[in-house]
């Protein structure tokens, strides 16, 4: 059904540029900046009750927000792509709330939050607009498109660097997701390029710009960058990259966890790196 699903959609793509570029551009921008929206169950909801909720807006839309505790360190996660909030309930529930002030939002077009597309500029704008509400945060912990943001966000805006970030399977090049988007919808070279040139205009910079590891270099932060090599979403080589190009980072990569890792050891790793100091540059296996 996927397969007919993404045939049928590049079809339609290939055949409205050639009588409408410009249009089939834009669709083409808009479909590549669609995530599914996670369904909120009930247990996602009584779990995200037990924080403070409220709101603020980025470009006119509603992003929902959560905060937990009152500690004098501060904490902010963010998620990865089709996620939300619930996505950190195990560390949430860990960490003292004594000693933490925690924080999280539903990204626009994800959880409660309104919109309906996504794309790493507009994720790094509603972290810009929502440190610029609280203040700097001492620790950033994030996952997939959401570790791609946190690097993209404090390379632009290295005012607000925080103490430390931890990466969870971060992407490495927007040029991989355009590329396997074009593949897997099999867009002729025309429709892509009227897409590309859609993309740029849309956010400013061309696909190529968006590095993960050139944005890495920037970072002064302390680091932690966790992968497993069984990842089917985003390669290792990723964080293999972004560690290399990180001075003050550390590269722990793990086996048969996948994308998501969830895992006790990965909970643990993570405890212990935000209360650590002073790393070596380590790989650790």
């Amino acid at each position: 059904m996927k397969t007919l699903i993404t045939k049928s959609i590049g079809i339609y793509l290939n055949g409205l540029h050639v009588f409408a570029p410009s249009t089939a551009g834009k669709h083409g921008f808009t479909i590549f900046c669609n995530p599914i929206r996670g369904k909120m169950h009930d247990h996602h909801k009584n779990f995200l009750l037990t924080g403070k909720s409220f709101s603020f807006d980025v470009n006119g839309q509603k992003i929902q927000t959560y905060k937990w505790g009152n500690g004098e360190k501060t904490i902010l996660f963010l998620h990865g792509w089709s996620s939300h909030t619930f996505r950190w309930k195990n560390y949430i529930e860990k960490l003292s709330k004594e000693n933490y002030t925690i924080y999280a939002f539903d990204a626009p077009g994800h959880g409660l939050s309104e919109g309906k597309f996504l794309h790493v500029p507009l994720y790094a704008k509603t972290v810009k607009s929502f440190l610029d509400k609280i203040g700097k945060v001492d620790h950033v912990i994030s996952h997939s498109i959401g570790s791609f943001t946190a690097l993209y966000t404090y390379h632009l805006h290295p005012e607000l660097m925080p103490k430390k970030i931890v990466l969870l399977a971060p992407p490495g090049e927007a040029e991989d997701f355009f590329n396997f988007y074009t593949n897997i919808l099999n867009l002729n070279h025309k429709t892509t390029h009227t897409i590309r040139k859609q993309f740029e205009k849309e956010v400013g910079q061309p696909p190529s710009y968006f590095s993960a590891k050139a944005f890495a270099k920037s970072i002064t932060a302390d680091g932690l960058i966790i992968h497993d090599e069984d990842d089917k979403e985003t390669s290792v080589q990723n964080s293999k990259n972004i560690h290399a190009s990180w001075e003050n980072s550390e590269l722990m990569i793990t086996q048969g966890l996948g994308h998501h890792l969830k895992d006790q050891s990965i909970y643990d790793k993570v405890f212990q790196f935000i209360h650590q100091s002073n790393l070596t540059n380590p790989i650790i296996h």
